[in-house]
């Protein structure tokens, strides 16, 4: 039977959602998928994360500024594994370490990017986040408006992301996802201040490699990782994905952009959620606003993207999206609905809605084991 968690926003974020959710199918028919009611109370579990090894699920509270953990008591059940811990501003994504050691929360509220270590049972170790809290908030907790020396940058951009021009407001720090390379470092997306920065880890929390600058006013969200090695990152505010790619020394750097579509309307569509094809030749990406998908090959090392089509999404605000069996499946935030789009098998473009279902307000999907 295929099934989901899934994530949603509750009453304190203006949703319906009364925890983590099951959308599931049934043995006629695992395309027909239906919401089967909350399985775990949470307020606002708007991401989901599975740990590397356990059964154990974590959940962004992202109203309550804090992480929960939960496992998994039954086909279908979760319970809460530990005490809610406190992380950051309007925590929006979780990442989990492929060693199960610990997870990375990125808080789009107050910037924070924190490493919470996990022990063997994968409950969440308070000492741990308190020590990544206080690591991050010495990095980044500058004002943008203070004065302080610049910062340089590797990337497209030659302004500097700190700097905030006189009489304009000054900037924030959103940061918005992270993700797990290869080579061990994490990448994480800073939308408020157009940078993608790249960590080390270390024995009590993050060091900052590096960071590469976009131009101003971008707005990197999420990012795939490619089987090619290339970063692909998709921004909220200009519509676009950048590719990154490694030199030699390990430094990254935009090697091309592309628009998510040539029909995109930059202040009314806001890219969600960027999502690759099981053989990652194809690349999705959802407009809120035009309520679409857009679909990008990819081409040559990885280094090249082409818009190639323009869907329908089914839904109201396409908020996260997911390939599975073929088919795209979409979370509408706005419209209570999730919809499954089929997938032109030779070319991977979608190519219509096979089937909507209501769920309350869905924010986020994830696979059951």
């Amino acid at each position: 039977m295929t099934r989901f968690w899934l994530g949603g926003y509750g009453a304190g974020m203006d949703g319906s959602a009364d925890g983590i959710g099951l959308l599931a199918g049934d043995a006629q028919s695992a395309t027909a998928l239906a919401y089967r009611g909350a399985v775990a109370e949470a307020p606002s579990p708007s991401w989901l994360a599975r740990h590397s090894r356990l059964d154990v699920v974590y959940a962004a509270l992202e109203g309550d500024a804090a992480v929960q953990a939960f496992v998994r008591t039954g086909e279908s059940k979760l319970a809460p594994l530990g005490e809610r811990v406190p992380v950051g501003e309007s925590v929006c994504h979780l990442a989990v370490a492929p060693s199960g050691q610990y997870l990375v929360a990125s808080c789009y509220g107050d910037g924070k990017v924190v490493r919470i270590g996990l022990d063997a049972d994968g409950r969440p170790v308070p000492d741990a986040v308190d020590k990544a809290a206080a690591l991050r908030a010495a990095l980044f907790g500058e004002d943008p408006d203070s004065g302080a020396a610049p910062r340089a940058g590797v990337g497209a951009a030659a302004s500097d992301p700190y700097d905030t021009p006189v009489g304009t407001e000054p900037r924030v720090s959103h940061a918005h996802a992270a993700a797990f390379l290869p080579d061990g470092r994490i990448v994480t997306t800073d939308l408020g201040f157009d940078l993608v920065r790249f960590w080390r880890p270390t024995a009590t929390g993050l060091a900052l490699d590096h960071e590469v600058v976009l131009p101003r006013g971008t707005g990197p969200r999420h990012m795939v990782v490619h089987p090619s090695g290339h970063l692909h990152v998709v921004t909220e505010y200009s519509c676009e994905v950048f590719t990154l790619a490694a030199g030699p020394d390990g430094t990254w750097a935009v090697v091309s952009a592309t628009l998510a579509s040539p029909i995109a309307e930059v202040g009314v569509d806001f890219p969600a959620e960027l999502a690759r094809s099981h053989d990652g030749h194809v690349l999705y990406t959802a407009l809120r606003g035009s309520n679409t998908i857009a679909a990008l090959r990819v081409h040559g090392s990885g280094d090249r993207l082409e818009s190639i089509a323009l869907a329908d999404s089914g839904v109201d605000w396409p908020r996260h999206h997911l390939v599975f069996e073929g088919k795209l499946l979409v979370a509408g935030q706005r419209s209570d609905t999730v919809a499954l789009l089929d997938l032109d098998e030779r070319t991977g473009v979608p190519v219509g809605i096979r089937h909507t279902t209501q769920a309350p307000t869905p924010t986020h999907f994830l696979p059951v084991r």
